[in-house]
């Protein structure tokens, strides 16, 4: 009679295994090269800067400088007013473009709508055209020497400078809400096909409307997905860049400090890296601040 003698696992101990890191490999590899290491470059190169020894025709080194990068973007001029007017429009923009969005995803909705896969597509094609190509198609139409819109508008006795200074800010968000209103209306129509169907449909048995149920139990239901929306777009509004230096090229109007993101690039373009970097620092952890402030705000509104 033979024994056959097994060693068991030993309990408590869990086994350590690779498998969860290999999966998370394809998110985490792209992350730390793409993410983390240009953000902690940018954090490194706004703590130091450029100094040159031994005269005028000396060598150039980089030194620790502190916060002395940080006190000169704040001491500037254009960063209180491009912050300012990227605010202004976030703050007329951003509303109007998240209505539009939540209308057209209750329409889509809607048990009377017909069509709804072609009209979804319809609205998520300006999102699908790149941003420059998006912004010189606009600019063409705002342009008073080549606009046909502009000709029209003139022969109609209506003369608008949609370049000017006054307009310009507008001109651009038009070109926003164009391009990301069906972005957002695909992520509340997402949301809006996971509220019940039994509520409707007991609502609709008790005598309410369309628009009653839209807004008495669709809208609340959906309100974490409009509050996701509104954090990418306060994101988005502070990032603005692509449609203000397409702009550039059109109008006067359109200077190379007008968004933060532009006076970076400009910065940047003109040999100043750290002043850019500590720019962007400076831009990155207003965006944050104003994006947690909302998130607090519709947080307690919520409760």
């Amino acid at each position: 009679m033979s024994v056959t003698s097994t060693t068991a696992p030993a309990r408590g101990r869990p086994r350590r295994t690779l498998a969860p890191y290999a999966f998370l490999a394809p998110f985490l590899i792209p992350f730390v090269l793409f993410t983390l290491l240009p953000v902690g470059y940018a954090l490194w190169q706004s703590l130091h800067k450029t100094a040159r020894t031994g005269g005028t025709f000396g060598r150039t080194r980089t030194v620790f400088a502190g916060l002395e990068q940080y006190g000169r973007v704040l001491g500037e001029d254009y960063f209180g007013e491009s912050l300012l007017r990227v605010l202004g429009f976030a703050l007329v923009q951003i509303p109007v473009m998240l209505l539009l969005a939540l209308v057209l995803a209750l329409l889509l909705d809607s048990a009377v709508a017909r069509a709804k896969k072609f009209f979804r597509l319809v609205y998520f094609v300006p999102y699908g055209i790149p941003g420059v190509v998006a912004a010189l198609m606009w600019a063409f139409l705002y342009d008073p020497r080549l606009s046909p819109v502009v000709d029209l508008l003139r022969s109609a006795g209506v003369h608008a400078d949609l370049t000017g200074p006054d307009a310009i800010l507008w001109s651009i968000a038009n070109v926003v809400t164009w391009t990301y209103t069906g972005y957002n209306m695909l992520i509340i129509y997402a949301a809006l096909q996971a509220v019940p169907a039994d509520i409707t449909e007991a609502a609709r048995m008790d005598g309410a409307g369309g628009w009653t149920i839209a807004l008495r139990i669709k809208i609340p239901v959906i309100r974490p997905a409009l509050v996701l929306t509104g954090v990418f777009s306060i994101i988005g509004s502070f990032q603005l860049f692509t449609e203000p230096q397409v702009f550039r090229s059109i109008s006067t109007s359109v200077t190379s400090t007008y968004t933060p993101n532009v006076a970076a690039y400009s910065l940047a373009s003109g040999d100043s890296y750290n002043e850019a970097a500590a720019l962007s620092v400076v831009l990155a952890v207003v965006t944050f601040v104003l994006s947690f402030a909302f998130l607090r705000f519709t947080t307690r509104r919520q409760g």
